[in-house]
């Protein structure tokens, strides 16, 4: 047995078939702690990278930041379903198919900055209720739509005339399934999601990843030696070094006047904060006093 909880990030490679919820208690199991989140839901459909945050490092769940993600969908033309995707019930048929030069004509149209309606069988909460708990009792509600950004998509066709291959890194928040759908509307065919590979959140990739079958089969040890630092979600933040004064002051709750340490931050911005000794402790965020700027630490990790 380990002596400790373990805590850090895993980086799953969710198989088909199971939800993001199936993997939080794969995960407690595995790693002996009820203290299991993840971010950024995978539908049982798709497949891919899954940040799995463990121990300690589930409460860092609300300060993390939107990351970039990447994918790869099959997007089949012709179909419209109530899902977006190929396991809905199918609401329109087409044997009309665009040609590949259309296809990726209408596909670059939603380049850049787009809105999206999000899809009735998501997990966003409308008067208190999730969307697909509505949509399971046959209620379609009004939603409001949503900014997102698709960074680049790529266009490539397979062998079957309305099946394509669609590469995208787009911002968080972004429905692949409504992309599909969208790009198919506006075509005429119709279209949906038929297969969907998350291959990267942020700065982790797939070729990180470990499927929960990979992870069963090692010993406990090797299981944890796989666990990331806490710090790695917050990668694109600034670092700052407190002296062991100020790392005591700043534990106890106490701001940090920026004059006393020399830094020069951005109001409202948020900071890694380390010990003099470069052991990461803290999510610290830069506030405004009476007398000047201050980093005021928002959760601590590391006791």
């Amino acid at each position: 047995m380990a002596l400790s909880e373990p805590s850090g990030l895993l980086i799953l490679n969710k198989p088909i078939g199971i939800t993001s919820h199936d993997c939080v208690y794969k995960i407690r199991r595995l790693y002996s702690t009820k203290r299991v989140g993840h971010t950024g839901t995978l539908d049982p459909l798709a497949t891919g990278v899954l940040v799995m945050l463990v121990g300690r490092a589930a409460k860092a769940a609300e300060y993390l930041s939107a990351d970039t993600k990447g994918y790869v969908a099959t997007l089949r033309l012709g179909i419209t379903t109530d899902t977006e995707d190929i396991t809905g019930k199918i609401l329109t048929e087409s044997h009309d198919i665009p040609s590949a030069d259309k296809v990726r004509a209408v596909a670059n149209g939603f380049l850049g900055d787009i809105k999206q309606i999000p899809p009735m069988y998501s997990a966003i909460k409308v008067g208190g209720k999730k969307l697909y708990d509505l949509a399971r009792e046959g209620i379609t509600v009004e939603r409001e739509a949503r900014d997102v950004t698709v960074h680049s998509l790529t266009v490539t066709p397979t062998d079957d005339i309305a099946k394509y291959t669609l590469s995208v890194e787009c911002s968080s928040g972004t429905y692949i399934r409504t992309l599909c759908a969208d790009i198919g509307n506006a075509l005429g065919s119709g279209g949906v999601m038929e297969t969907l590979l998350r291959t990267r959140v942020g700065n982790f990739k797939l070729s990180e990843a470990h499927t929960p079958e990979e992870l069963e089969a090692m010993s406990e040890d090797e299981r944890i030696s796989l666990l990331l630092p806490i710090e790695k979600l917050f990668d694109s933040l600034p670092s700052v070094y407190l002296p062991a004064f100020y790392e005591r002051l700043c534990r106890n709750g106490c701001e940090i006047y920026e004059k006393k340490i020399k830094t020069n931050l951005s109001v409202g911005e948020r900071v890694k904060l380390y010990s003099e000794k470069g052991v990461f402790f803290a999510l610290g965020e830069v506030r405004e006093y009476p007398d000047g700027n201050a980093i005021k630490a928002i959760k601590i990790f590391e006791l």
